[in-house]
């Protein structure tokens, strides 16, 4: 399971308390304002995260905290903040998200970042790194080398990811992978993938972050129940393996059912042509349907679907 640094409960001073260590304790509107260095201008990093819906709530100091252990946490926070807001991550907005990164350690922040930016390792840029951790901050609080670096090693030596470029294409692809388990969660998914016949996983590591119970084997079933036989199903994965990111109920179901009840077409041809649930119902789908059936034109869906407009219309007049 994944291993995050305990949340510090008892890190800033309460309410109660305000009176007697107003003095000691700069308040946070002070903190950002007291000569702090301005956001990162790196092009849309003020734009990955978005801001709280709330300002964060902050735990309290114990009753009989000292102005020196006061002082110091008010400096690591300071030092935390400064940190992070130097690279193009805004410190308050991600601990409102992840509350344990008030309580992380800023030099093992500080081993995480430089791992992950170096050329020799991860070699994400400052906007990868912005993103990543945007959508995934338990990057900054997961232990470097029982958890992090297992997981870069995983995808180099097992998954076959084509070296630094490789990992850097992965992560900024599908960042959850790095707040997943190796042994609990990413070989398992390689192996289930392997096992139906996506032999080259390195070109699907997107999937790896999958539950293999609750995602992967559910969407096998899903065309199982419609009719078709395990192996048909697994055949249709096999050649489109990003099937498995589509939501049954928000894709499958309604362009199934737009294929049978208003197209009249066989499911059969869905199995030849799985890319089908790749298309826009709505801006694609629908409307060259429209077009064919305006003309008493019956189409293939390959043809259908995946010509470009122009194209598609000198189809239309050419089958007329």
């Amino acid at each position: 399971m994944q291993e995050t640094l305990p949340f510090l409960s008892h890190t800033f001073p309460s309410r109660h308390h305000h009176h007697s260590l107003r003095h000691d304790f700069p308040s946070l509107s002070r903190l950002r304002s007291q000569n702090l260095p301005a956001l990162s201008h790196e092009p849309n990093a003020s734009l990955l995260l978005l801001p709280p819906s709330k300002s964060p709530d902050f735990p309290c100091l114990p009753t009989n905290a000292t102005n020196s252990t006061i002082k110091t946490h008010t400096s690591d926070f300071r030092e935390k903040l400064l940190y992070l807001d130097s690279i193009g991550i805004d410190f308050l907005t991600l601990i409102h998200r992840h509350p344990p990164l008030l309580s992380a350690d800023l030099s093992a922040v500080k081993s995480i970042v430089e791992y992950m930016t170096s050329g020799v390792t991860v070699g994400l840029t400052s906007h990868d790194l912005c993103r990543v951790v945007a959508m995934c901050p338990e990057l900054l609080t997961s232990p470097l080398s029982s958890h992090t670096i297992p997981i870069i090693t995983f995808l180099l030596r097992e998954v076959g990811v084509d070296g630094v470029s490789g990992v850097r294409y992965a992560l900024c692809r599908r960042p959850r992978l790095l707040a997943c388990d190796v042994d609990g969660q990413l070989r398992p998914a390689m192996y289930f993938l392997q096992r139906i016949g996506i032999s080259e996983t390195h070109k699907h590591t997107y999937l790896l972050s999958c539950s293999v119970e609750h995602k992967l084997i559910p969407r096998i079933d899903y065309f199982v129940r419609l009719g078709f036989s395990r192996r048909e199903a697994t055949v249709m994965f096999r050649r489109f393996p990003q099937l498995f990111n589509y939501s049954i109920s928000g894709n499958y179901d309604p362009k199934t059912n737009y294929l049978v009840v208003e197209m009249g077409r066989d499911l059969k041809e869905i199995m030849e042509f799985p890319q089908y649930f790749s298309f826009s119902l709505e801006n694609r789908i629908k409307p060259r349907h429209q077009a064919c059936a305006a003309k008493g034109v019956r189409l293939p869906l390959p043809m259908m679907l995946k010509t470009k407009e122009s194209g598609f219309r000198d189809r239309l007049e050419v089958h007329l």
